[in-house]
């Protein structure tokens, strides 16, 4: 897992004035409804469906343009001394309160949670957590061409699953490049000074399942293959996020509690 800090400041005094907090972003997974949210990460995950077993042993995603929207437009904007910025072009507006990171490899931690990011983030409402899944290209801007250099083999991949099915090895590499936009229910808070950590979670066991339950052979998810277009749309359903002060995998707007630390 690639573990960075991202170090926000302020340039106004409008956003100065609302103060910072640490603000944290995990990635879990969900794999199976018997394991534990917050159970320590295991060397796979195993999913049948009483007659093929899929092993998943591995699970890595490109993420770009990781980004915090705020509820309410705000004054100011923040700049970034670690090349991650508020805007594309660095300039204030009524998104100034996003985040953008990137190019960045993470390697899903299999039945846990793992943090990834933690930024200085002015306080605030947040509604929604944007980001893409991002396929680098050899063509592609100054930041895909840094991330080639460390990750040649992602050249034109955004997704690589390694595993078993029925016993037989398998790599699944998938080419997606699309926006996501995950809605926080109940919305995020962030207040000055007090620390707080968001959690992205995907439900593998829908990855390579078809509409009716069963489990699908890898091999025939790849590019053009029968299961494509199923196992892309699986994936891109599967990202969840919400609050998790507590960082236990579990959204603290239904725990019943704020998951303060």
């Amino acid at each position: 897992m690639i573990a960075s800090t991202l170090a926000l400041a302020a340039c106004t005094e409008g956003t100065a004035s609302r103060g910072i907090a640490p603000v944290s972003l995990a990635l879990s997974s969900a794999g199976s409804t018997t394991a534990p949210a917050a159970a320590p990460a295991a060397a796979s995950e195993t999913f049948t469906d009483g007659t093929n077993t899929l092993v998943i042993s591995s699970v890595e995603v490109v993420l770009r343009k990781v980004e915090l929207k705020r509820a309410e437009a705000a004054a100011g904007c923040a700049t970034s001394t670690s090349g991650i910025t508020a805007s594309e072009d660095g300039g204030c507006g009524p998104e100034n309160d996003e985040l953008e990171a990137g190019p960045a490899l993470v390697d899903l931690p299999l039945g846990g949670i793992e943090r990834t990011f933690t930024a200085a983030v002015p306080a605030g409402t947040f509604d929604a957590l944007e980001f893409q899944i991002h396929k680098p290209s050899n063509d592609g801007d100054a930041a895909d061409q840094d991330f080639l250099k460390a990750h040649p083999d992602f050249a034109g991949i955004s997704i690589r699953v390694k595993g078993t099915f029925n016993g037989a090895d398998f790599t699944y590499t998938g080419d997606l490049d699309v926006q996501q936009e995950l809605t926080f229910q109940p919305p995020v808070v962030v207040e000055a000074g007090k620390p707080a950590s968001v959690t992205i979670r995907l439900d593998l066991d829908g990855w390579f399942r078809s509409d009716g339950g069963t489990v699908v052979d890898p091999a025939t998810a790849a590019k053009g293959a029968e299961n494509a277009n199923l196992v892309r749309d699986n994936i891109v359903r599967s990202f969840h996020a919400f609050q998790d002060n507590d960082e236990d995998g579990m959204d603290d707007g239904h725990e019943g509690h704020d998951g303060g630390h």
